[in-house]
């Protein structure tokens, strides 16, 4: 009985705890809740402010980006003012240019103030690149794809008098009257990829078609005075491949030197991989010189806004080679036997200025030359020397910016020389793109 009377009197505290208890679970379920929303609730906004900072960043990737292709195509467009050859040497002439630029000099920033203006020796000059010689380089990660169609033309009137001269205005003997027409027309495809800053690497694929049309008169000969031959060919020319390096800041007042390097190979159709006839003649033209060939030279660039004055100097290395061939089986002279021929090397030089007219317009003159040496050649065991060449021409170039990625550019080189090409012509158009 006294155990059930205590039980009532404390039956009251019991249930107060109890329900107590219940009260303290159910406000900490609910806090937790409301925790639980709240974490959801910021977990939302960082997700929103996560997608609206990757949304700046790609936009700001986009204007970056566009800022280069806009700091890349001014670049181009003030730098297609130098555009002279750039082939593989004497046998084959041929043109390419891209735009390009040198490697900055290395300039310390100022945190605050004005900013110093740099003399004209400290920019660096935004110019085409030289064709053949090298020239400033293309940017670093820029890949320039130069297609280009060249056109050679040259015109040979030749009147020689084969006899005795017994006075200035009396001779005995025939007179011979001959002339050469030759039209060359290439197709390249020239890619340039800027490695470094200072570095530049470059490769040529050509495509030759060649047209020789040659008429001899007579007049002395009775019959058939005229003799006329006609020859074609074309295919793949030789590929060259070449580097070009800055050696220089151009600090001081001292010019930018860009060292050059450029080897062609010899797997185009040379003079004596073409058929030929009982007689020894060609049944066609070849469209390589069949010669290895590697050509070293240095370029200097100086820039007087605003003009680039350059200027280069090289030397082209032509490597002997042992033909070994037969020709001329059926004639009345007999067999041939071709031994060992070393092309001639050469001495090249070349100087000019280029000038930006404005933003989008540019033009070159400039004089270039070359000292061929005379090619030797093993015939019957007899070695026989060729006469030395020396071929000069004007150089004019001209070039447009379309787009500032996109440039069209027209070289003309116009022979002052009696062993030059009367004119060539070449029509080039480089896209640039950054690929790294």
């Amino acid at each position: 009985m006294v155990r059930v009377i205590r039980v009532r009197r404390f039956a009251p505290v019991l249930l107060s705890l109890a329900i107590a208890e219940t009260t303290v679970a159910q406000t900490l379920e609910e806090k937790i809740e409301l925790l639980e929303q709240a974490l959801a609730q910021q977990q939302q906004r960082l997700e929103q402010q996560q997608q609206q900072l990757r949304e700046q960043q790609d936009r700001i990737q986009l204007q970056k980006r566009k800022l280069e292709d806009q700091q890349l195509g001014l670049e181009l467009l003030r730098s297609d003012v130098l555009m002279q050859s750039r082939g593989a040497g004497p046998a084959q002439p041929a043109q390419q240019s891209g735009q390009i630029q040198l490697a900055e000099n290395q300039q310390q920033p100022k945190p605050v103030g004005q900013a110093p203006k740099q003399s004209q020796q400290q920019r660096r000059p935004v110019v085409a690149e030289l064709a053949e010689v090298g020239g400033v380089l293309t940017p670093k990660g820029v890949l320039v794809l130069e297609p280009s169609l060249q056109y050679a033309h040259s015109d040979v009137n030749r009147v020689t008098f084969r006899g005795i001269e017994i006075l200035s205005s009396l001779g005995i003997g025939i007179l011979e009257a001959v002339d050469a027409d030759r039209d060359t027309l290439t197709a390249s495809l020239t890619g340039r990829l800027g490695v470094t800053q200072r570095l530049e690497l470059e490769l040529k694929v050509p495509f030759v078609s060649r047209s020789d049309k040659e008429s001899a008169l007579i007049p002395q000969l009775d019959d058939d005075p005229v003799d006329s031959s006609s020859l074609d060919g074309s295919g793949i020319g030789d590929i060259e491949a070449a580097f070009h390096y800055q050696l220089n800041n151009g600090e001081d007042g001292w010019p930018y030197f860009i060292l050059n390097g450029r080897l062609k190979l010899a797997n185009g159709r040379g003079p004596f991989d073409v058929d030929r006839d009982d007689e020894g003649i060609g049944r066609e033209l070849a469209t390589g010189s069949g010669f290895y060939s590697f050509e070293p030279s240095i370029t200097a660039l100086y820039p007087s806004a605003p003009a680039v004055f350059f200027a280069n100097l090289g030397y082209l290395f032509n490597i002997s080679d042992d033909v070994d061939k037969i020709i001329g089986a059926g004639s009345d002279a007999g067999a041939q036997e071709i031994g060992k021929v070393d092309p001639g090397d050469a001495v090249r030089m070349s100087f000019g200025m280029g000038y930006s007219i404005n933003e989008r317009a540019a033009f070159t003159l400039g004089f270039k030359n070359d000292w061929i040496q005379a090619t030797k050649t093993t015939i019957n065991g007899v070695e026989l020397s060729s006469s030395q060449l020396n071929i000069g021409s004007i150089l004019m170039g001209y070039s447009y910016q379309l787009k500032p990625n996109v440039g069209i550019n027209l070289n003309l080189e116009f022979g002052i020389t009696d062993d030059a090409p009367d004119m060539l012509m070449t029509f080039r158009m480089p896209f640039s793109n950054k690929v790294f």
